[in-house]
């Protein structure tokens, strides 16, 4: 597959079964299909309307979207505006093709054009083909910070406490 043939554009309404298609890919890669709450209508109301709350951008091959990339902006109290790349997801057929690397690049692309301090992402730590892709562009990993979070019923049982 030659680079030309696929096309990285950003994503439109028209594209969101398809990305559906590849978060639940994604979602039994990572061995949590049951984690996929949304579906094309939040997808839609979340990113296309008044206020996106993401952006995407798709790789296209063909006419069929093959790979994703799904980014927020973030606010750091110390660094200002941070481009948060939630996930890039890849069609298994697809992988190792490049076209994580023109969804990467088109990323880091758009954090610059944003003027974003920085680009930032998590990783599983059992996911070697991604950190070795991520660890290819010099990409560091923080051991320091750990992550935490509460579900929406945890919250609502504490402010209902």
């Amino acid at each position: 597959m030659k680079d030309s043939a696929v096309v990285i554009r950003p994503g439109q309404e028209a594209d969101l079964e398809r990305v559906m298609d590849l978060i639940r890919e994604l979602a039994e890669y990572e061995r949590a299909p049951s984690e996929v709450l949304i579906d094309a209508d939040m997808l839609r109301r979340d990113g296309f309307g008044m206020r996106p709350l993401y952006s995407l951008i798709v790789a296209e091959f063909e006419g069929v979207v093959e790979g994703m990339a799904l980014c927020f902006v973030r606010y750091s109290t110390w660094k200002g505006p941070v481009l948060y790349l939630e996930d890039i997801v890849v069609n298994e057929a697809f992988r190792g093709k490049g076209i994580g690397d023109l969804l990467f690049r088109s990323v880091m692309q758009e954090s610059i054009d944003k003027g974003f301090h920085s680009l930032v992402w998590q990783v599983l730590d059992w996911n070697e083909p991604a950190l070795r892709f991520y660890h290819r562009y010099g990409a560091e990993f923080s051991s320091e910070w750990l992550n935490g979070r509460l579900l929406k019923n945890q919250i609502e049982q504490i402010l209902n406490a």
